[in-house]
């Protein structure tokens, strides 16, 4: 299996010149726990698709990685079409995980492709459930527990903003259906961005299912946005 690492964004309100993925818990970068987890389920290859201060998250992470430039923050699945040219020839699962993101653990990766061995899923995302789910994207399911898609914040009616599982914005995808749905999704929505959240729907629309893995503790989905949740963050590495 391979993996891909989104770590292109430059962390605005972290109000930092330092990219948002450089930042550190007990002196090792956000990324690098990403990094770490990953290597320690034997995943084959990391592709980190950077952006601003690339060369600064290069030279952090080291030439063990590969590595693709997203020049324009055109919205994160356009930042994962970034990578593939990695994946040319390749067949299988794609671990898709968020640079800010340092406390997934290797188990809950190990659950999400767990769930994409499942006959005709070919996509699984992990969730959590959470009392207020204010700025997540909301897990709308069928009534087998099928995810049908992933509604933005932005782009959520009422009754969906009232959904409590959301997204964590830490996937498996099937490669071939990842690359080929991704292109085929638009910007129409509020970001007027290309959602990799869309692929969702486009799985579903080609026949296949996706299911979600929801965490059993919801302090390994915490993203790290700003300085106040960088500090809580510091605080809560010695619970893991």
């Amino acid at each position: 299996m391979r993996a891909i690492i989104l770590a292109a964004g430059k962390g605005v309100r972290m109000n930092s010149s330092l990219p948002k993925v450089l930042h550190a818990i007990k002196g090792k970068p956000l990324a690098q726990y990403v990094v770490d987890s990953l290597r320690s389920i034997s995943v084959e290859s990391v592709s980190v698709v950077v952006g601003y201060g690339a060369e600064k998250v290069k030279d952090a992470l080291g030439d063990s990685l590969q590595y693709a430039l997203q020049e324009q923050q055109l919205g994160t699945g356009h930042a994962v079409l970034q990578a593939e040219p990695f994946f040319v020839g390749y067949k299988g699962p794609v671990i898709i995980a968020c640079g800010d993101a340092p406390f997934i653990s290797p188990q809950s990766f190990e659950n999400l492709l767990k769930l994409y061995d499942n006959d005709r899923c070919m996509a699984s995302v992990l969730t959590m459930i959470t009392d207020n789910p204010t700025g997540y994207g909301r897990i709308v399911k069928d009534d087998e527990g099928n995810v049908l898609s992933i509604i933005e914040e932005k782009d959520a009616s009422d009754s969906e903003k009232a959904i409590n599982e959301v997204n964590t914005g830490t996937y498996v995808v099937d490669s071939a259906l990842l690359f080929k749905g991704l292109k085929s999704v638009g910007t129409n929505n509020a970001q007027g961005e290309y959602y990799l959240p869309d692929i969702v729907k486009y799985i579903n629309k080609s026949g296949f299912c996706v299911k979600s893995s929801i965490l059993e503790d919801n302090r390994e989905g915490i993203g790290i946005n700003n300085p106040e949740e960088l500090l809580q963050a510091e605080k809560l590495y010695n619970e893991f």
